[in-house]
C-alpha cells in the first residue's frame, strides 16, 4: 500500500540529483553521500508515490514519463526550501547587532538604573542598545536613529505606542525661595528670575509656555538641555519648569507650581514604518511596550 500524501520531503533531493547527474554514483558524489544511500532513498520515494520516477539503462538512469512530469514540481519545492533557508539565515542576522535609541540624557540614566536595558540584553544577547542622547529630535526617516522615546509632537509618518505621561511643574531651589519667596500662581512668574531652554530648542513646549505666561520676565539663564535646566535651577539662579520625574527626585528642589496642564504630553516609543518589521527593531519596540508599567515611574515620576 502506498500513500501519496505521506513521504519524506527530504527524499526529493535524491530524485533531483539522479535526474541531474544521470546515475546514483554521480548523485552520491554531488550530495557527499554513498551510492547505496541515494539508491535506497530514491526507491523509498517511488514506493511511497506508487510510481516509478527513473529507469535504469546501460548508459545510466533516465526519467520515466512520470518522472518528467514531476521534475518541475520537485524543482519548485527545492527553490522554495532554499528561499526558506535563506530567509531563516537573514532573520538570524537581523537579530544581531546594534539598536540605536534616542532619548533625553536624564532618561538614559534612569532606564539603565532600572535594569530594563539589562533585562533586554539578557533576553537578546546578540543585540545591543546604543543610546544617542539628545533633547532635540533626530530624524528617524533619514536613519539617524532606529527608535525614539519622545514626549512632544510627533511626525505623522512615524509609528508609535504611548508608554507613559510626561508631566511638568515649576521648581525652585530652597536657597532661591529663601531669597525671593515662591510664586503663588502662574501670573507671578513675571516677577521672578526664570531659567529656560535656549533658542536651539525654540520649538519645545516649555519654551513656548514661558513666552506665553511670562513674556516680560527676566531670564537668569538659558540652557540647551533638560539636564541643564535641573542644574541651573538647583544652583539657585532662577526658577523654571521641569519634568516631575526629575524635579521630584531632587532633594534640593521644591515644586512651587503645577503640574502644568499645558505642558503635559504623552511619552511614546516611535520608529519609522520601514523599520517596524525589522526583527531586531521589533524586538526592542515590543519589549518596551510590554514594560509600560515599569516605565511609568521612570518617565512620569
Amino acid at each position: 500500500m502506498h500513500n501519496p500524501f505521506m513521504f519524506d520531503w527530504n527524499d526529493l533531493k535524491y530524485f533531483l540529483a539522479v535526474a541531474r547527474h544521470g546515475s546514483t554514483i554521480a548523485a552520491g558524489k554531488a550530495l557527499d553521500l554513498s551510492q547505496s544511500t541515494v539508491h535506497r532513498r530514491l526507491e523509498e520515494l517511488e514506493r511511497r508515490l506508487g510510481r516509478t520516477l527513473v529507469t535504469r539503462q546501460p548508459s545510466g538512469y533516465r526519467l520515466t514519463e512520470f518522472g518528467h512530469i514531476m521534475l518541475p514540481y520537485a524543482e519548485r519545492i527545492e527553490a522554495t526550501i532554499d528561499d526558506f533557508q535563506r530567509r531563516t539565515i537573514d532573520a538570524e542576522q537581523d537579530m544581531k547587532g546594534v539598536i540605536r535609541v534616542t532619548c533625553p540624557e536624564p532618561i538614559v540614566a534612569r532606564l539603565i538604573q532600572s535594569g530594563l536595558v539589562g533585562n533586554f540584553h539578557g533576553l537578546h544577547p546578540s543585540l545591543r542598545v546604543e543610546f544617542v542622547m539628545s533633547d532635540g529630535y533626530l530624524d528617524l526617516s533619514k536613519g539617524e536613529v532606529d527608535i525614539a522615546f519622545r514626549s512632544g509632537d510627533t511626525d505623522d509618518e512615524l509609528v508609535g505606542r504611548k508608554i507613559a505621561e510626561s508631566i511638568w511643574a515649576v521648581y525652585a531651589s530652597r536657597d532661591y525661595l529663601n531669597r525671593h519667596g515662591p510664586p503663588e500662581r502662574v501670573e507671578d512668574l513675571t516677577r521672578h528670575l526664570l531659567v529656560g531652554l535656549d533658542e536651539s530648542l525654540a520649538n519645545h513646549r516649555a519654551v513656548k509656555w514661558l513666552k506665553e505666561v511670562a513674556p516680560n520676565a527676566k531670564m537668569a539663564a538659558r540652557v540647551n538641555s533638560v539636564l541643564g535646566l535641573v542644574s541651573a535651577i538647583k544652583s539657585g539662579v532662577g526658577i523654571g519648569p521641569l519634568p516631575v520625574a526629575l524635579g521630584d527626585a531632587e532633594a534640593d528642589l521644591v515644586r512651587v507650581l503645577g503640574p502644568i496642564p499645558e505642558l503635559t504630553r504623552s511619552w511614546r516609543i516611535l520608529t519609522h514604518p520601514d523599520l517596524r518589521r525589522v526583527p531586531r527593531i521589533a524586538a526592542f519596540f515590543d519589549f518596551i511596550v510590554h514594560q509600560r508599567e515599569a516605565l511609568k515611574p521612570i518617565l512620569t515620576g
